[in-house]
């Protein structure tokens, strides 16, 4: 009896075995072909410049491909048995229907036919590969093949913006005044050579021959005069006689067509929550409150006497607070920089190999841009109106773009080979802009903060985040004028009147995204502390990052998740070779 009891239990064993083994293979497959297909609809950005030069096909058959294809995709994963899933696919499974669920929610509102938000858009996403480096000619012959390619799409972006247009779905007409200006530089360049899509042809590299250079050089300045001159005067003629004139006044994602519905999935996907404008309303709130606590009491440490009001002032008016030249305040930049490379290996077990460039924001986007941005291989900083870029905000600003922010975390994520493709190069805000946030926290604990107003500008940047909370549901869902979300930065932060200007415009145009960063933090906060106090002296802050970057781009669910598993595993995390 104990015999077939034993083979009883071996076979359900196997059985089950396979059961699993048949969900992760349809997960995998699954994953693997939707994914796939992705990429290929996907232009070059910012993160990814060159993308094998692709301009997607972004058309209405194209786009009723997309809605087919993720519509499917859904009911495909609703088919899949969770319970049958191995660990590791459990959290694929979530982490991949959290970005289908987001794929189809944008495609369902049409998001396609508002292509641009106040320092983004699908035609200065290209300009960042004219910006890129290209090696071989097999690379200046995909971005010769993208500039003729130009013509189509944007035609295929300006009938979507159109159809936009008409129905009343366009960024306010107030956060696109002026963003025309990198349309006219091409458009309106003297010559092909002083046009900035001719920039990767001054300087080419020596594997290729001379005669070579010289054939490709003749066949870039006819595809500019031919396509990409062409394609941006149309596109210039549109934005200036048709498109902004014509676009919405009112500032709310609640005046949108479908309004209430549109934002709370913006909510939902920029927070991975289930909350309501309401609740993340009351949050920021409460958190602006504590910020402003300890802001008052380092405001107290340097001796000012006044109130906040007037300390604000101080910082935005006093001159040794501000760079002399673009050159200084990128000096000081990459000796931040530096200075966390120091402090690398008491932090984190594991660095990425990926190291990172600091450069200026381009002239063209640098007017309408954030104070600086990071990504692979990059940290951009913003020497425009230098005025408005304190350095007592440097420190945080850079420890949240570059490293151990988004140039230190989405390397990492790209070079970990255990996690599929959809989650090494996906982005997900909530977890990448927590991730940066939190590294600004971390700058405290790692001792980066030489100042006490050094230490403030980090409280201030707290308080920003924390108050996009309170600004973006004010703006979009309780009615907030533009003035009125600006007196709030004005009031809570030590941003310049040029930053508190750009913020709040971003903010109207781009609804929901400003609620990432804070709660993303709050997620990794709540992780740590748990961790802490769970495992004592057993708790390495070092083993406690590396398992939290070992994720990838994942929902705050998973951070949670993470952090079970690094308490039963008594705070012990290696990373696999």
């Amino acid at each position: 009896m104990k015999q077939v009891l034993a083979l009883l239990a071996g076979a359900w064993m196997m059985a089950t075995a396979a059961q699993a083994q048949t969900a992760d293979q349809t997960l995998t497959a699954l994953t693997e072909a939707e994914y796939g297909w992705r990429t290929q609809q996907s232009p070059p950005n910012e993160d990814s410049p060159q993308a094998e030069f692709n301009l997607p096909d972004v058309g209405p058959a194209a786009q009723a491909a997309k809605l087919t294809r993720w519509t499917e995709t859904l009911a495909a994963l609703d088919a899949i048995d969770r319970a049958s899933l191995s660990p590791a696919q459990k959290v694929n499974y979530a982490v991949y229907r959290g970005q289908i669920e987001a794929l189809l929610a944008e495609q369902r509102f049409r998001d396609f036919e508002k292509p641009l938000t106040s320092d983004t858009s699908f035609w200065s996403d290209l300009g960042y590969v004219a910006r890129s480096s290209l090696k071989t000619e097999a690379d200046y012959r995909g971005y010769l093949a993208m500039l003729r390619d130009m013509p189509r799409y944007f035609d295929q972006n300006i009938a979507n913006m159109r159809a936009g247009l008409a129905r009343g779905f366009t960024p306010a007409q107030i956060t696109l005044k002026g963003r025309d200006i990198g349309v006219a530089q091409v458009a309106e360049a003297k010559t092909a050579e002083a046009n900035p899509f001719y920039e990767p042809f001054r300087h080419m590299p020596a594997n290729i021959p001379a005669a070579k250079q010289a054939e490709l050089r003749a066949e870039v300045v006819a595809a500019i005069n031919q396509s990409v001159i062409p394609a941006h005067a149309k596109l210039l003629a549109f934005l200036r006689t048709e498109y902004e004139p014509g676009a919405r006044t009112t500032l709310a994602a609640y005046d949108l067509p479908d309004g209430r519905a549109y934002y709370a999935s913006k909510v939902r996907e920029f927070t991975t929550l289930d909350l309501t404008p309401e609740q993340v309303h009351e949050i920021g709130l409460a958190e602006m409150a504590r910020i402003r606590g300890r802001m008052e009491q380092v405001m107290r440490q340097v001796g000012h006497k006044g109130d906040l009001a007037s300390f604000l002032t101080f910082l935005r008016t006093d001159p040794q607070f501000y760079a002399k030249t673009p050159q200084e305040l990128l000096n000081r930049a990459a000796w931040i920089a530096k200075t966390f490379d120091g402090k690398a290996d008491q932090y984190f077990g594991h660095l990425p190999r990926r190291r990172f460039a600091i450069k200026p924001v381009p002239d063209d986007l640098a007017p309408f841009y954030t104070g600086g941005r990071g990504g692979p291989g990059i940290y951009l900083v913003n020497t425009y109106n230098l005025p408005a870029r304190p350095l007592y905000s440097l420190t945080a600003l850079t420890l949240h773009e570059s490293a151990p922010g988004h140039a230190f975390q989405m390397p990492l994520a790209a070079e970990n080979k255990d996690l599929p493709a959809f989650r090494r190069d996906s982005y997900l805000s909530v977890y990448g802009e927590g991730w940066a946030l939190y590294s600004e926290i971390l700058g405290e604990e790692m001792g980066m903060y030489e100042t006490p107003y050094d230490l403030f500008g980090m409280l201030s940047y707290q308080a920003w985040r924390a108050s996009r909370l309170v600004v973006d549901t004010g703006l979009h869902a309780k009615g907030w004028s533009r003035e009125q979300a600006q007196a709030y930065l004005r009031d809570n932060t030590a941003l310049s009147e040029h930053e508190i200007g750009t913020e709040v415009d971003r903010y109207i145009a781009w609804p929901g995204q400003a609620l990432s960063y804070y709660v993303g933090q709050l997620a990794i906060l709540k992780a740590r502390r748990r961790a802490e106090t769970e495992l004592g002296e057993q708790f390495d802050v070092r083993a406690f990052h590396d398992a939290i970057l070992a994720l990838g781009s994942v929902p705050v669910s998973e951070i949670e998740r993470r952090t079970d598993e690094l308490i039963a595993a008594k705070g012990k995390w290696v990373i696999p070779d």
